[in-house]
This record gives C-alpha cells, sequence and structure tokens, in this order.
C-alpha cells in the first residue's frame, strides 16, 4: 500500500515523499505536507535557479534564498525563475 499525503501546493491527496528530504524537523515537516510530485517539480525548478543564478550552497544567503523560494513555489506563490528559461514543449 503506497502512502499518500495532503499536497499543500495541490491541495489534494498525492503519493508522499519516502522519507524525509531534509534533515530534521524542517525536513519531517516537508514529507508531512509535501507529495511526491510536488517536490520532484521543486526540486527542478531548485536546480534552474542554483545554475542559473550561479547559488553557492556553501553561502548561507543563498541557501536561505532558496528555502524562501522553496515555501513560495509550495504555497503557490510567484517564485523567481530562471531567466531565458522556455519549458519543454510537449510532443
Amino acid at each position: 500500500m503506497s502512502n499518500t499525503v495532503f499536497c499543500r501546493k495541490y491541495q489534494k491527496e498525492l503519493p508522499a515523499l519516502p522519507f524525509p528530504p531534509l534533515p530534521g524537523k524542517q525536513g519531517q515537516e516537508i514529507q508531512a505536507s509535501v507529495s511526491k510530485q510536488a517536490w520532484g517539480e521543486w526540486q527542478a525548478l531548485q536546480t534552474r535557479l542554483i545554475n542559473e543564478k550561479h547559488l553557492n550552497m556553501l553561502n548561507p544567503e543563498d541557501r536561505t534564498y532558496l528555502m524562501e523560494q522553496m515555501q513560495r513555489f509550495m504555497d503557490n506563490e510567484e517564485t523567481d525563475q530562471a531567466e531565458g528559461y522556455v519549458p519543454p514543449t510537449q510532443a
């Protein structure tokens, strides 16, 4: 039987993450309220932001920026986008 979670991004029951994606309380909260689908979409956006904005994950300000963007993404608020990114077209 697959675990589900009421996803805060999509506001419906969806498959859950198999384990917390971050350490500590924050990871547990994400696992309890974010679906596997939403987390995968966030990871894609996170990767684009890191690459396009040349973020350094050793820099505390860059990590804080990413966490703020993650919260905005999960709450369906406007997030920064990678400049010039064009989503792939589905054929």
